[in-house]
């Protein structure tokens, strides 16, 4: 997300400065407004670990000076908005006072931010920012829920480019299934938390009622679990694993349905992406998603875990070309309201604020 923005802001004629450890795979190595600053990490011998965040604040402090920055926009408040902190302080000795826009996307919250050891500097980093947003409504009670926030947190969304995505020709499906085969789809990092064995047996149960094919994409440690699953569930002929693919765009261009049964996303950007390209989602009613699915318009959410009820609204959604023509029109439509360019100007007119104005608190 913050890869795509910078490289939508400096197709605008904005200069941005992305500040990494490692040059973004998605990073336009053809956009003149957009720069790439390498974190330089060196082993230190008296630590186990190297010190990254030392590291990091370095490069900020460095690259704000160097190239006069207006703002300093960091993802995630650990340890990218803690190592902001440390850098605003060391250009104030400077004169130099740079605002600190922090998005929360979910797993600083929800996963690392909840171990004893990062809890209190979650809670610093996100009260010393400038402005604090997050991706969703969800995210952001959730944040004031299990942390000491004493500011107010903006809720700006995760956005898509719409223009990347649309529907795949007969050409590229035929690879995949036949003719008269439906085509679901699932992609994600398979971790734990995504119940990738709910997806199977999903599938399994529309399988059961209607030719189909179910696409997986990623990688991860549930990967092999989901291969044995597959076989015990007699299904593994029609089951096939790209992992990890470039092809994203591509595979959910030929899929007809989504499924993203999980035990909670902080958004859903595997959702919407999957709108985009005109493909409606079945998914749980957990975390941000009912901010980005509309149950019985362009999708449907189900209880974590209601795998039957999940089957049965995907059977519902396939059972003629005239309801899945609905549904994936209506999932195109939804997508819009999340556009690159929709959200890009949100992020603009924060920044202006924040430049002209100071702190942004609602």
């Amino acid at each position: 997300m913050a890869t795509e923005l910078a490289n939508h802001l400096g197709r605008l004629g904005h200069d941005l400065h992305v500040i990494s450890y490692a040059l973004p795979v998605r990073l336009d190595p053809f956009n003149a407004q957009v720069h790439f600053h390498e974190v330089q990490v060196q082993d230190y011998p008296l630590f186990l670990y190297q010190p990254y965040e030392l590291a990091l604040s370095s490069a900020m402090v460095e690259t704000v000076r160097k190239e006069k920055l207006d703002i300093l926009h960091v993802h995630y408040a650990i340890p990218h908005a803690y190592a902001a902190f440390m850098a605003r302080q060391i250009l104030m000795d400077h004169g130099v006072d740079i605002p600190v826009v922090t998005t929360l996307h979910g797993t600083d919250i929800t996963l690392v931010g909840q171990l004893p050891a990062y809890k209190p500097a979650v809670a610093f980093s996100i009260n010393h920012s400038t402005a604090v947003t997050a991706v969703s409504e969800s995210l952001r009670r959730e944040t004031i829920a299990q942390f000491d926030i004493q500011r107010e947190i903006l809720v700006v969304p995760n956005f898509v480019d719409v223009k990347r995505y649309g529907r795949g020709d007969a050409a590229a499906r035929a690879h995949i299934a036949h003719t008269d085969e439906a085509i679901l789809c699932h992609v994600s990092n398979f971790r734990k938390v995504k119940r990738i064995p709910d997806v199977l047996h999903i599938f399994s149960k529309v399988r059961a009622q209607r030719p189909s094919k179910l696409v997986l994409v990623g990688d991860g440690p549930e990967r092999l679990p989901a291969e044995r699953l597959a076989a015990e569930l007699g299904i593994s002929q029609d089951v096939l694993f790209f992992g990890k693919t470039s092809d994203v765009e591509r595979i959910l261009g030929v899929s007809d349905l989504f499924l993203l049964p999980s035990e909670t996303e902080s958004f859903g950007l595997a959702a919407l992406e999957a709108m985009a390209s005109s493909v409606p989602v079945i998914a749980s009613r957990a975390g941000g998603l009912p901010e980005v699915i509309t149950h019985g318009v362009n999708g449907y959410l189900e209880d974590i875990g209601d795998v039957s009820g999940m089957a049965q609204r995907a059977l519902h959604i396939l059972s003629s070309e005239s309801t899945l023509a609905m549904f994936s029109q209506q999932a195109l439509e939804a997508s819009h309201r999340f556009s690159m360019e929709q959200i890009g100007q949100t992020y603009l007119k924060l920044y202006t604020s924040l430049i002209h104005g100071g702190e942004a608190n609602g």
